[in-house]
């Protein structure tokens, strides 16, 4: 027989939610972390998922969606301030498509799916989705699936995640852009994009709604394509959105973000092997980054704060991406804390996993990376570091009292926005994990996933 423990979890500006975790679960043979962890949920994709044929739901958007989150939602009263009615009109001119689907041991995992119908026809444009597929050995994995940018698919927990724990994920196969021996044009694609004209940030971006533009003069989206390997968010619900919202909601980040847009012409990735930075553009464009995210300082470049600046840690050293790094400060933007090597998947894999205990959060990466061949590689942040906190790091009004609160203010071509209090004393943020794409204007190709896990402290 099971035998269940309750976990406490404070959900964002209002009163706790019970989290029932299984007290035992998982496989023989599957890998341990550290004594101090003990296995509570496992999901290694044996059994057929059934996400694909579960039928789709239109958004309604507003206060009253199963997927509203706040006023930086895709409707949100953010860009509706400083856009004015062209954004509601760009909003109009297209309908969203979602799925919400739970799978695993007693339902633990949520499949997230979201598609965009730019011609209004009661029909997604593309067909994304997460299936059953088996890798050339027969074992079965969990297939991501996002044949095209306007789309989203992401798996996350069904309930906020304790207050302690260890999450883990293991990545078998992707393919969403980078390099293939040394090029970013390879089986007909671009970036991990089909050719196809017209695939844009439409309607959203960090400046809201641009004012004349029509859907396809908004800016090409083909120069970045990513991956989220996992990443932990501030709010229980997370499903793709338009990018710039989550931007706002990241705790801490291990990502992939394959890029070769001029912004980054001088970021750099560092060497686990030598401890050496070399130039990102150098490189094979299929990096990870690891990323503690600040809760003091904020991007002005993407529109007067909406996104966090980062603090990062490698083996090349320390940085905070608003700073000049490295010899003579000749690098800036990411530091990228390695390589990894699709060529070598599924025959290798790589493990990411995020850590929190009563100190802050641990980020851990295992896997054949180039350079330094197999590594694991962990680093840690405090929850408040040197001054320096994680943003929304306190999952209960205790555990924060208020000191980095502050208003923003965003500006658009209509108008602006201000956050009257971005980190209020008495708020409360559950930590909800993310693997896959959040995006609905970025972001296309496929992924196979396998044995997420899930750990809590042994007594």
């Amino acid at each position: 027989m099971r035998t269940y423990r309750k976990v406490i979890v404070a959900v964002a500006g209002g009163a706790a939610a019970v989290s029932t975790w299984p007290a035992t679960a998982g496989t023989a043979g599957s890998p341990a972390p550290a004594d101090r962890w003990r296995l509570v949920a496992h999901e290694g994709f044996d059994r057929p998922l059934r996400v694909d044929g579960a039928k789709w739901r239109l958004d309604p958007h507003g206060r009253r969606s199963p997927w509203h989150v706040d006023a930086f939602d895709d409707d949100g009263e953010a860009w509706t301030k400083i856009s004015g009615p062209e954004f509601k009109e760009r909003l109009d001119s297209l309908n969203v498509f979602r799925k919400r689907v739970a799978f695993g041991g007693k339902g633990w995992l949520t499949a997230e799916v979201a598609a965009v119908d730019k011609d209004r026809d009661g029909r997604p444009d593309s067909r994304p989705g997460l299936h059953t597929a088996r890798l050339p050995d027969g074992q079965k994995v969990a297939r991501i699936s996002e044949p095209s940018w306007d789309a989203g698919v992401l798996i996350r927990p069904t309930r906020p995640l304790p207050r302690r724990y260890r999450v883990e994920m293991t990545l078998r196969g992707i393919d969403f852009g980078g390099k293939r021996h040394g090029t970013f044009d390879y089986d007909g694609k671009h970036n991990g994009y089909t050719r196809e004209p017209c695939k844009t940030r439409f309607p959203w971006t960090f400046q809201g709604a641009l004012p004349g533009r029509t859907r396809c003069a908004y800016p090409d989206v083909t120069r970045e394509n990513g991956f989220y390997y996992m990443t932990i968010l501030d709010y229980a619900n997370p499903a793709p959105h338009g990018n710039p919202g989550i931007h706002y909601r990241r705790k801490v980040i291990m990502d992939g973000y394959y890029s070769d847009d001029e912004r980054w012409k001088d970021a750099g990735t560092c060497d686990p092997a030598t401890g050496r930075i070399r130039r990102t553009f150098d490189g094979t464009f299929n990096g990870v980054n690891a990323l503690f995210v600040r809760g003091d300082r904020f991007r002005e470049a993407a529109n007067n704060n909406i996104s966090n600046e980062y603090y990062i840690k490698t083996r090349c050293g320390n940085v905070s991406m608003d700073e000049p790094y490295g010899p003579g400060g000749r690098f800036r933007g990411h530091l990228t804390s390695a390589e990894i090597r699709p060529e070598l998947m599924p025959g290798a894999s790589y493990r990411f996993a995020v850590e929190r205990d009563r100190s802050g959060y641990t980020l851990e990466m295992s896997g054949p990376f180039l350079h330094s061949g197999q590594t694991t590689l962990r680093v840690h942040h405090r929850f408040v570091e040197d001054g320096r906190p994680i943003w929304h790091y306190n999952q209960t009004p205790g555990e924060y009292d208020g000191r980095f609160d502050r208003s923003l203010t965003h500006t658009g071509p209509a108008g602006t926005y201000t956050t009257a209090h971005t980190w209020p004393k008495g708020s409360a943020y559950p930590d909800s994990f993310i693997i896959g794409d959040p995006h609905l204007n970025y972001y296309e190709g496929s992924a196979d996933v396998d044995d997420i896990r899930l750990y809590v402290p042994r007594r």
